[in-house]
């Protein structure tokens, strides 16, 4: 077996980290306000949250690349400003990945968050402690099981993005063309060494995926408020 090319491996590689790294920030608000809201509209919220689980990828890629595209409004205002189209960019596919990617944040975080209860941030809060505290010193570190379930989910996801990111992408060097869409590539062109190199490498991640997933969830017991 050859040895896989790296570039879109790297390519790869960043866009997980970067992805993950906003849907941490951008789904912590959402699961918790999902785990503690009592509006009516918390299941059109849910449930648009959880659209990409059920929504093939390819027609939220169309859709993607429809509203990215630089005559919808979106997109235009992002070439105004940067000088480049968001659709076949790295930019593009992060904004393509956060929105595939989002229920793998923000649903292990609104379990965590749900499991918590009120009871240790009342109790907080009778000693003094302001709602962000709070948050930082009582429900952070009792989430974070869900904390750590949400970043390795999430970065897996991104990780074997195909439709989506084909879509909104396309395949260039360098730019868009991550590890799926090398694979698929390889595939057409009947170069099977290196589509077997890289799909190994993804077998192995996603086994290792999964270990770690069962072994956060067995290393860290769920705290009941």
């Amino acid at each position: 077996m050859e040895w896989p090319e790296l570039g879109p491996l790297w390519l790869t590689v960043r866009l997980a980290a970067v992805t993950t790294g906003i849907l941490l920030v951008l789904g912590t608000p959402l699961a918790w306000w999902l785990a503690h809201t009592r509006s009516r509209l918390k299941p059109v919220a849910e449930a648009i949250t959880a659209l990409p689980l059920v929504l093939p990828p390819t027609v939220l890629g169309f859709y993607l690349l429809v509203f990215l595209s630089p005559e919808a409004p979106l997109g235009a205002a992002w070439r105004d400003v940067t000088g480049a189209a968001l659709t076949f960019s790295f930019a593009g596919l992060v904004v393509a990945s956060v929105l595939y990617s989002l229920p793998f944040t923000v649903q292990p975080l609104q379990a965590s968050f749900e499991t918590i209860g009120r009871r240790p941030l009342e109790a907080a809060a009778a000693l003094g402690a302001g709602p962000l505290d709070r948050f930082l010193t009582v429900a952070s570190p009792l989430a974070l099981r869900g904390y750590l379930t949400a970043l390795v989910l999430s970065f897996a996801h991104t990780v074997g993005e195909f439709g989506v990111v084909l879509m909104v992408g396309g395949n260039i060097p360098g730019r868009t063309k991550v590890i799926s869409i090398a694979i698929y590539e390889h595939v057409e062109t009947l170069d099977y060494a290196q589509a077997h190199a890289l799909s190994a490498v993804l077998l192995a991640f996603s086994f290792a995926v999964l270990v770690g997933v069962y072994a956060v969830n067995r290393r860290f017991p769920v705290h009941v408020g």
